[in-house]
């Protein structure tokens, strides 16, 4: 993955102080889903929340609607765009959806359990899921997705609500951390994982 090409960027000046440029980017996975507590890895299909997701939802928003949010980016499967519209519905942040901030396209094995899934990961962090994307592509789109952030966003603080294939497109990108490793590692959730994007930044790729 070629790394993001900020220093291409024009600047309107060079005197702002240091870490002004710097985009500060909380994620958060979208809620628990119907399908997570049925144990199924729902990847591309558009999955809902269940009750317990809606609850979950709220309280994202509770913590996050005072939290100095200039705006929130969510994936455009139903789970995620549901977990942004109740955290923030009535809220003047703007919410917008992006589909390069999907979960993997497990191809043929989107809607399977988890297990299945969970048994062929590590085959798929280069080579694509049948009919389907690797995690190398999510790293990918996830990288344009950054490159696209507009300039004015440079100093703001902003939520991406996604999947987990994204955290470790982040992590990979933003902390150069090995995606393989990141694929392999148990998921652990928490109220959110912030990262920052400088615009002078070289992440590894």
């Amino acid at each position: 993955v070629r790394p993001l090409a900020w220093c291409s960027r024009p600047r309107s000046s060079a005197a702002l102080p240091e870490g002004a440029h710097v985009i500060t980017l909380v994620y958060e996975t979208h809620s628990t889903s119907t399908d997570n507590e049925a144990g199924i890895a729902t990847g591309w299909l558009e999955g809902r929340l269940s009750g317990r997701g809606r609850q979950q939802a709220e309280a994202l928003g509770e913590r996050r609607r005072r939290d100095g949010i200039a705006g929130v980016y969510t994936s455009d499967l139903a789970r995620a765009v549901e977990t942004a519209q109740i955290a923030f519905s009535g809220s003047r942040i703007p919410v917008r959806e992006d589909a390069r901030l999907r979960e993997c396209n497990y191809g043929e094995l989107n809607g399977r359990p988890v297990g299945e899934i969970d048994a062929v990961r590590l085959d798929h962090v280069d080579e694509p899921f049948p009919g389907g994307e690797s995690y190398r592509d999510v790293v990918e789109r996830t990288r344009l997705f950054l490159a696209d952030l507009p300039e004015e966003l440079e100093g703001a603080r902003i939520v991406l609500i996604a999947h987990s294939a994204n955290r470790w497109a982040l992590e990979h990108l933003l902390a150069g951390k090995d995606l393989h490793e990141l694929v392999a590692a148990p998921f652990e959730w928490q109220e959110g994982w912030i990262y920052r994007l400088d615009p002078g930044q070289d992440p590894q790729g």
